[in-house]
């Protein structure tokens, strides 16, 4: 049986930041989904991170310094709730499926550390996996995506070509602006990503979906067991990083602006290829307290 048939945990967390080294948990969802069984939500929880929500974020995901003061639960107890709601999935063997996940694990990581709590890695004997990571597969998958043509408004820009929302257009498992963001509806609309490109790799060459008229060979590499499959997903993390840090330090070339050097190079030097899951260098604790 393919691996996108069995049964699923759909991951997801909101935050304060995009930096995972500095995010706090403002929202997160596990739930259990396929597999012929019905879904089961393991954790739906507001989290209150004990610091001000940024209106960057909020923008985001809509969630208020003062909404999760008054309805979220403290974060270190949330925190314990939810890295044992993932954990336990993993020791099942059931897959972690999420949109950039290692975003999210690294954050949860983070979490884990600040408040004094076992990590993820503890309470799976170290062996994060398998994790599918929706960006990872559909940009190797599909990696002549374009941009999409229509505009993010937190942004000002284009929605990019491996963003969620685009993903999930491009697979056609629907999308509603309204419910986005939310942590519930992300970790699901990504689990139903892995499911349609499941689908679709079992499916003859003459019989899949074209993509701006390209014939899409590489759905053939995910129709492997999920151990390899997870393996397979590091060394496109790799490639796929490796990629954008040339992109980043040749767009520091192409400008004169010195602040704008210095965040290209930044950006090319956050693509470390690390998957799934930023690893915690020591020297870094006091930065976390």
């Amino acid at each position: 049986m393919s691996w996108h048939l069995g049964r699923l945990c759909a991951f997801d967390l909101e935050t304060t930041s995009v930096d995972p080294e500095d995010a706090r948990i403002v929202q997160a969802y596990a739930g259990l989904v396929g597999g012929g069984l019905e879904p089961v939500d393991v954790c739906d929880l507001v989290v209150d991170p004990g610091i001000p929500v940024p209106h960057e974020a909020q923008r985001i995901h809509g969630l208020t310094t003062e909404y999760v003061r008054e309805h979220g639960d403290p974060a270190d107890a949330a925190v314990d709730i939810i890295v044992s709601a993932v954990a336990s999935a993993l020791l099942e063997g059931v897959p972690l499926v999420g949109h950039n996940v290692r975003y999210d694990l690294t954050v949860l990581g983070r979490e884990c550390r600040r408040h004094g709590l076992p990590t993820l890695e503890d309470r799976v004997d170290g062996l994060v996996g398998p994790v599918l990571d929706t960006q990872v597969l559909s940009k190797h998958v599909d990696q002549y995506r374009r941009k999409s043509t229509e505009i993010n408004p937190a942004t000002g820009e284009p929605y990019g070509a491996q963003q969620l929302r685009t993903c999930a257009i491009a697979f056609n498992v629907g999308w509603s602006d309204e419910d986005a963001h939310g942590a519930r509806y992300d970790a699901l609309t990504a689990a139903r990503i892995a499911w349609r490109i499941g689908q679709i790799a079992g499916l003859p060459l003459r019989d899949r979906p074209r993509a701006q008229g390209r014939e899409l060979v590489r759905f053939n590499h995910v129709m492997v067991p999920l151990a390899r499959l997870h393996q397979a997903q590091e060394q496109w993390a790799r490639e796929q990083d490796a990629g954008w840090a040339a992109y980043f330090r040749e767009q520091a070339e192409k400008t004169a602006d010195v602040d704008e050097q210095i965040e290209f190079h930044r950006r090319a030097e956050s693509c470390t290829g690390h998957w799934p899951v930023y690893p915690f260098a020591a020297e870094q604790q006091g930065q976390l307290a």
